[in-house]
C-alpha cells in the first residue's frame, strides 16, 4: 500500500443554541485563504444552508485545514 495525504477545509461555526457545528470539505483547493473561507462561511449563514438539531448556524467560528499524511511500515 502506498503513502496516502489528504486534507481537508474545516469550517466551524455556533448555533442559535450556543453549540459548535463543524462542516468538512474534502480535497479544497490549493492555496484557499482565510478571507475565502470566511466568505463562504458568510454564504452559508446568510442563505440558512444547513440545518442543526440546536438550532441555525448564526456565527462564525473559525476555519482550518488538516492535513494527515499516512505512511505504511514495511
Amino acid at each position: 500500500m502506498a503513502d496516502t495525504n489528504t486534507k481537508t477545509l474545516e469550517l466551524v461555526f455556533i448555533t442559535e443554541g450556543n453549540k459548535e457545528v463543524t462542516v468538512v470539505v474534502k480535497d479544497p483547493k490549493d492555496g484557499v485563504t482565510l478571507a475565502e473561507a470566511q466568505a463562504v462561511m458568510a454564504t452559508i449563514i446568510a442563505k440558512n444552508v444547513f440545518a442543526a438539531t440546536s438550532g441555525d448556524l448564526v456565527t462564525a467560528k473559525e476555519a482550518q485545514l488538516r492535513q494527515l499524511a499516512i505512511t505504511e511500515l514495511s
